[in-house]
């Protein structure tokens, strides 16, 4: 578990999270990428993740993935490899439920993986390109962010969401 370079930012509203995720939408890197996102209940995970579906063209309802664990969308705008897998792992009791869902077979085929509490699929989940820790400011309630970006295409995606 390398990690090649840290950021740490503050979102002080929901225009923040919003702007970060469209700015992180417009990466060609994000394409392949393996985006893990920790934080506690209410930190914001499915909030950026929503932010960044709508960024990438989705449309329509974007459900989080708490009980079926897995949500997947196709983007048209991605050239036939426009698959988005956003996985919620925080009912799992035992990463080996990872295998048993047969989502290896899923994080081998191209697209974009976004996976919210992946430690409970610890051991179980490739290498993160990018790892996104959320935590609330308590006395104002901005997003507290720490990237990290473990692989070389990680680092492209840190860099480029900073580019204003």
């Amino acid at each position: 578990m390398s990690i090649l370079e840290t950021r740490h930012l503050v979102w002080p509203e929901e225009a923040a999270t919003q702007a970060f995720a469209a700015r992180l939408a417009a990466l060609p890197a994000l394409r392949d990428a393996t985006i893990e996102l920790h934080g506690g209940l209410g930190a914001g995970k499915t909030s950026l993740v929503r932010h960044l579906l709508r960024a990438l063209g989705v449309a329509g309802r974007i459900k989080s993935p708490s009980y079926a664990v897995l949500e997947s969308y196709e983007l048209a705008d991605w050239g036939g490899q426009g698959e988005v897998s956003h996985f919620d792992f925080y009912r799992f009791s035992d990463p080996r439920e990872w295998e048993d869902a047969g989502f290896r077979e899923i994080f081998a085929r191209p697209g974009l993986k976004l996976c919210e509490w992946p430690e409970k699929a610890a051991g179980m989940l490739p290498e993160p390109d990018l790892r996104l820790h959320l935590d609330i400011r308590t006395e104002d309630e901005a997003r507290l962010v720490r990237l990290e970006a473990c692989t070389p295409r990680g680092q492209a995606l840190l860099q480029g969401s900073l580019d204003a």
